[in-house]
């Protein structure tokens, strides 16, 4: 039966970290990397696992990277400090270890929590994200922001949901939308790319009208048109900070 380490990177986590760590008692394995966290988070993990490590941060991707490559075994499954393994999960994840894994990579479905309502529509769900891989094969990309497992070979798929508490209200939502918006920006114009006009002007609408409309973000109610508002602003940001000159004077 293969075995499997857990990776999670951690900064100032204590309101998820426990319900996290709680669903992964059936690993073999609990890797936690943390970048300075200066409230419980550290002492939490040590709870449930004796592999805490520390390490400035280096952008997501790096940071998965380091935590992975301390682990004790080639499969890695990486959860975030929101996330939660639900019990069907865990159990489809131990049947095919059982069984033997035949490909470097397996994505699993997410419910997505805002706050405490679970959304469905307005392409919230099942929003398919690969988390469990080979490490001697496969590791995550290093952007600043939405790095993913590369090289991008075939893919299984697992059908149990990973539970995301993602948000925990609309200003925690803006204020992630607006760092990441930077990131998103900062990384563009690393890579020389500046958005047009176009960009500006069609983006923002397209995002409201696939969100809203194409994804069905009607069914979710007030929440649905405020997640679809929200992701066109959202799209206006992050282009139009590629046009801010303090931006692009650090780049």
């Amino acid at each position: 039966m293969d075995k499997i380490s857990v990776s999670i990177i951690t900064c100032d986590e204590e309101k998820n970290i426990e319900r996290c760590l709680k669903s992964l008692k059936w690993a073999d394995e609990i890797m936690v990397m943390d970048s300075g966290s200066e409230d419980r988070t550290v002492e939490i993990c040590r709870r449930y696992t004796n592999k805490v490590f520390q390490e400035s941060w280096q952008g997501y991707g790096r940071q998965k990277n380091l935590c992975a490559d301390r682990a004790s075994h080639r499969w890695i499954l990486n959860v975030d400090a929101d996330e939660e393994v639900s019990g069907e999960c865990a159990r489809e994840i131990q049947t095919a270890l059982q069984q033997g894994l035949d490909r470097s990579i397996y994505s699993f479905p997410r419910k997505n929590y805002f706050g405490k309502r679970w959304v469905r529509y307005g392409g919230w769900f099942p929003d398919r994200i690969a988390r469990l891989y080979d490490k001697t094969r496969v590791r995550f990309s290093e952007p600043p922001v939405h790095e993913k497992l590369v090289p991008e070979l075939e893919t299984g798929r697992f059908q149990s949901p990973l539970l995301h508490w993602s948000y925990l209200g609309m200003e925690d939502y803006i204020a992630r939308q607006n760092r990441y918006s930077t990131l998103f920006a900062k990384n563009s114009l690393k890579n020389g790319r500046m958005s047009s006009w176009s960009d500006l002007l069609f983006r923002p609408p397209l995002a409201f009208l696939k969100t809203y409309v194409l994804q069905q973000g009607f069914r979710e109610g007030s929440l649905g048109l405020f997640l679809a508002t929200a992701n066109a602003f959202y799209t206006y940001l992050k282009y139009a900070k590629t046009r801010d000159p303090d931006l692009r004077d650090d780049n």
